[in-house]
């Protein structure tokens, strides 16, 4: 995907998902503002999104990441043979292919998402594979389940750098988790935060600080913002987690594999030689 307007812009402008276009800047923004602007973004950037990176993600496949983690490989969630009847929620499913690689496995799994047109695409899978994913249009910090509903709760770049308040994201997952439930999810990795946001030798220059909070915020000709990232630190994502008593007991730092020469917004082969593009938090309710 295509880096950000600023030569200057970190990672985390598009996420190596978006395209975001317009005026960028870093400046606070409230949970309303961030998901009024994110859902847009993304209504009108999924159809562009499933067909450049579709292919890659497969129909019903699950990949954590551009590096092409697996959960197969990784299993954050446990090993597959333990998916059967566990009931598991995706958290920013997009159109749900990771559900649907999970539903194929024999576990009950809900794909829920900010975007319809997203799950419109879900929706168009689900006829094309005969799998079928019960899906929910809903945000992150608020989801319409009771407590205690899953066994499993992940989110695979969908939902935790792109919602201002990330403590109750982070909180409404722990509530519906059951005791000992996971909870996997992949961001950028924070020390990319600091750096441009290209795959090629420009992207190999620290710019901004890491310890700086402020969101990145592209905004429209009015001023108006249309997609907001947010960054957190190592350190602040394991104090969350903490916080609403999840259990930290992995962080994978995928390598980018050898032979792998496709670049994705700040993901590339040059650059993913050198530093980790993806953090894999894995953590477990107490």
């Amino acid at each position: 995907m295509a880096p950000g307007d600023s030569p200057d812009t970190p990672l985390g402008s598009s996420s190596g998902a978006y395209a975001p276009s317009g005026h960028a800047t870093r400046t606070d923004v409230d949970e309303p503002t961030s998901r009024r602007a994110n859902r847009s973004e993304w209504d009108a950037y999924a159809d562009e999104y499933q067909q450049l990176h579709g292919p890659f993600l497969g129909d019903a496949g699950f990949v954590w990441c551009p590096e092409g983690v697996t959960e197969e490989e990784a299993q954050t969630l446990g090993p597959v043979s333990s998916l059967p009847g566990q009931r598991i929620l995706e958290v920013g499913c997009g159109a749900a292919q990771c559900s649907r690689w999970l539903t194929d496995r024999g576990a009950y799994a809900v794909g829920l998402d900010l975007s319809r047109r997203q799950l419109q695409h879900a929706r168009r899978l689900d006829d094309a594979t005969g799998t079928a994913v019960p899906l929910v249009e809903a945000t992150g910090t608020h989801l319409p389940f009771p407590d205690a509903a899953f066994d499993a709760a992940f989110s695979a770049f969908g939902v935790l750098q792109f919602v201002a308040d990330a403590d109750a994201a982070v909180r409404e997952v722990a509530r519906v988790l059951r005791p000992h439930g996971r909870f996997a999810f992949s961001v950028t990795h924070p020390t990319r935060w600091a750096m441009p946001d290209d795959p090629g030798p420009d992207g190999l220059r620290v710019t901004m600080s890491y310890f700086d909070r402020t969101p990145y915020v592209e905004t429209d000709d009015a001023g108006r913002p249309t997609y907001v990232e947010h960054h957190r630190t190592l350190g602040d994502w394991v104090s969350l987690l903490d916080r609403h008593g999840l259990r930290l007991h992995r962080l994978l730092e995928p390598e980018w594999p050898e032979g792998l020469d496709r670049e994705w917004g700040g993901w590339g082969p040059q650059r993913g030689a050198l530093v980790p593009g993806t953090a894999i938090f894995v953590a477990t309710l107490s």
